[in-house]
């Protein structure tokens, strides 16, 4: 009787989790910055990819937020039916490119075969992140497509290993490097199984309010008061292009910023603006 109750958990729990497919947003696994928590030798190690989140609940590609991407029938084809996370990447410095494709409710064919499906993931509630990493690996592999690609992962002894690998990232225009638990199964929300190692960090907070702008800036957004997702405020005044000064984005909505650690205050210091995120 308990083999059986023990079976009916393990079932229930896994249609119940972010791996059913379900039409709300799914609930992936978020990092954390990474700052020396454990050995490196305990992580395995991928580049760090500056595209849009994506993933694959078996029928359809949707951001991290739930939201159809209205991909190319010829770009999903191949997907399995089943669990897949990854970046849709378009090469270094391409984020708003990949992002204004996955905006539009009709697919930009041409466009399209520009971007690459990049996995890192094949979420399952059983295996460890070392297991799945080897199961996306075959499972991506033997797609045999031009444009879906598995994220290779590194095992470093040392932090000096580490720092090597994420210095060559760095020098070809990578963004960083993200650190999986090599013994983690997966856990949604913001996680320390997975830290992001940048020379800058980013974060997203919620605009509050515009601030007027003085001199050169008379008549435009000088700066935005923004709260971070932890309840910290403060303002960005940096970053702004001058047509974003002219039409500020919206209160209420989502922006990306930078930021070079915090203050003791736990503010964050040198904020300057990144992008809007919108509904992604």
């Amino acid at each position: 009787m308990k083999h059986i109750f023990f079976w009916l958990f393990i079932v229930i729990t896994f249609f119940a989790s972010p791996f059913s497919f379900s039409n709300s947003a799914p609930d992936v696994q978020l990092a954390k910055v990474y700052e020396q928590q454990k050995p490196v030798s305990e992580y395995l190690v991928s580049e760090k990819y500056d595209g849009v989140r994506a993933i694959w609940d078996g029928k359809q590609l949707k951001t991290r937020t739930g939201r159809i991407i209205h991909a190319p029938k010829w770009f999903t084809a191949v997907l399995p039916n089943r669990w897949l996370d990854g970046e849709l990447w378009a090469g270094y410095n391409n984020f708003a490119f990949v992002s204004s494709l996955v905006r539009r409710k009709v697919p930009d064919h041409d466009n399209w075969q520009q971007v690459h499906y990049l996995i890192f993931d094949a979420p399952d509630p059983m295996l460890t992140f070392e297991q799945r990493f080897q199961k996306y690996q075959g499972i991506v592999n033997g797609l045999h497509s031009i444009h879906i690609k598995p994220i290779p992962q590194y095992h470093f002894k040392t932090k000096a290993h580490l720092d090597d690998f994420y210095n060559q990232v760095l020098l070809r225009g990578g963004e960083g490097v993200m650190l999986h638990e090599k013994q983690a199964t997966h856990q949604a929300g913001r996680t320390a199984q997975i830290l992001k190692y940048k020379p800058k960090f980013d974060a997203e907070a919620i605009v509050m309010a515009h601030l007027p702008g003085k001199g050169k800036y008379q008549g435009m957004m000088g700066a935005i008061t923004v709260k971070t997702m932890e309840g910290v405020t403060f303002n960005i005044g940096t970053g702004f292009t001058d047509e974003l000064r002219k039409s500020p984005p919206p209160i209420g909505s989502t922006i990306t910023f930078q930021y070079q650690g915090l203050t003791r205050y736990g503010k964050p210091r040198f904020a300057s603006f990144l992008r809007i995120r919108g509904s992604l």
